[in-house]
């Protein structure tokens, strides 16, 4: 039976169960054409600059590609195209893109392609390509032939297509990847997470953002043989995938900095309390040199501080920062104004409140911490996200949401600050809840230890959210019955 799709300005049609169509990532490919878009608008306008962290390293890692090729004749790969949706919608709705090259290996994907294209009249734009993705980017690695885009949405694992892809990409490109094995870098099997990407997965709340750095630091491993480096401009968890956009810049010079991006995690296996160990750090010198030594550590003891437990470690994880907050910025611009066009995207409402998010989160500080479990740990009713937000901005520190969990706290309060404004709300509910510890579990060695830092509940203003003030879709329900990863399409 053949289905016909509609999505964005693009109409398909194709036999079902011949290849892989997912509605429920139209969010994904909605996202995508929104960034490929703004990243387009910023090469043409000159916005986009190489990264900014050390100035000193600029003249030396200088893209090797000449800006007028850049904007005049931009080429986008997408690698694994099944039906040729995403190929066609870059053509239709992303504007002064010149060739987009729609690639899948099978026969069927091929022909599907072929004949959607043709329908919908990008024949211009669009060329299909039957060949092993890997393939078709190694064979892209000379300077000449790279491409300026690459989109990588295999159904699985996609570390297989990186090494390929950082080669592939032009200095200054954008590389788009999603993973759907989302089960093996949230850490079910940290052994397979190590075998694909290189790091020990865990299993933890806080497994959603884990999963994107995880594949960062994969990424900026590979793009590091080669004299490479990457830089994250949107890194979002979603649904049951996670999806990456990276900048890949050519200079030796700063991928010398890329284990000061890097760090171990330590977990207590007891309470959860985790901290982060840097892989290296940079030390300068009076006339300005940088030089690069073993970072210091460990930084924890061989017991947990709270609670006695023993940790788990962790990682490489990518600890720099996973967004670009004025790409962001731009990102939204231009959903927005779409939005006031004739051409709205489907998943308008959604892009903003998840952007909106991303926008709030501290971008300095890696992974979060959930409200809810830090109270199941201590066997305690959960506060209100308010009470504890207004605790910790209090005392002075930073607190942010987090677009991966509803209920994160991200901050830069010490565990020891955060353990304390739980016990004091334990005191707070002692008089209605009743505290059921034994002497062994977590919960008893953290509540009978005294507090050291001084607690204060008082209500704040800005403890809530502007994306929750301002009423932004922040984090959707799932979006349809049965909705998921879906079969892999036939053979053929």
């Amino acid at each position: 039976m053949d289905l016909e799709i509609k999505e964005g300005k693009a109409k398909i049609t194709f036999r079902e169960g011949s290849v892989f169509y997912n509605p429920v990532q139209e969010f994904n490919r909605d996202l995508s054409v929104a960034v490929l878009k703004t990243f387009v608008e910023c090469q043409n306008t000159d916005e986009n600059d190489s990264d900014e962290q050390f100035p000193s390293s600029k003249k030396k890692c200088k893209s090797t590609d000449s800006k007028e090729s850049f904007n005049s004749n931009i080429t986008v790969l997408d690698a694994l195209s099944a039906s040729g949706l995403r190929s066609i919608r870059y053509a239709k709705e992303v504007p002064m893109v010149k060739q987009i090259i729609a690639n899948d290996l099978s026969v069927n994907a091929i022909e599907t392609i072929k004949r959607n294209v043709m329908q919908n009249e990008v024949d211009h734009l669009v060329t299909a390509s039957q060949a092993d993705a890997v393939s078709v980017m190694y064979e892209h690695r000379s300077r000449l032939k790279r491409f300026h885009v690459i989109d990588l949405d295999p159904y699985g694992c996609a570390s297989q297509f990186l090494d390929s892809a950082v080669q592939a990409i032009a200095d200054g490109g954008l590389l788009m990847i999603t993973c759907t094995d989302v089960a093996v870098l949230c850490g079910n099997t940290p052994e397979s997470c190590f075998a694909k990407y290189g790091s020990m997965s865990l299993r933890a709340k806080c497994c959603h953002e884990l999963a994107l750095r995880i594949l960062l630091c994969c990424l900026e491993s590979r793009a590091n043989c080669y004299g490479r480096y990457v830089k994250p401009l949107i890194s979002v968890s979603v649904d049951f995938y996670i999806r990456v956009f990276v900048q890949v810049f050519t200079g030796a010079a700063v991928a010398k900095h890329s284990a000061c991006k890097k760090s171990m995690v330590f977990q207590c296996a007891s309470c959860e309390s985790f901290e982060i160990q840097p892989l290296a750090r940079r030390m300068y010198s009076e006339k300005g040199f940088v030089k690069f030594v073993n970072a210091v550590g460990p930084v924890v003891p061989q017991s947990c501080s709270h609670c006695g437990g023993k940790y788990h470690i962790a990682g490489p994880i990518w600890s720099d920062p996973i967004h670009d907050v004025g790409f962001v910025d731009r990102t939204a611009a231009t959903v927005a104004s779409m939005a006031k066009t004739d051409f709205k995207l489907s998943t308008t409402q959604r892009l903003l409140g998840i952007l909106k998010v991303i926008r709030e989160e501290l971008p300095d500080v890696p992974l979060y911490y959930c409200l809810s479990r830090l109270a199941s740990i201590l066997r305690l009713p959960t506060p209100k996200q308010r009470l504890f937000r207004s605790a910790i901005l209090n005392a002075g520190f930073r607190v942010s949401s987090s677009h991966a969990y509803p209920t994160a706290i991200k901050t830069d309060a010490p565990n020891a600050f955060l353990w304390d404004a739980m016990k004091c709300w334990a005191e707070m509910k002692n008089n209605t809840f009743q505290i059921n510890n034994s002497s062994s579990s977590p919960s008893a060695a953290i509540l009978k230890t005294a507090r050291t830092n001084i607690v204060d509940f008082t209500n704040r203003s800005d403890a809530e959210p502007s994306s929750k003030l301002e009423g932004f879709l922040r984090y959707q329900m799932n979006p349809q019955k049965n909705w998921g990863p879906k079969c892999r399409a036939k053979k053929g």
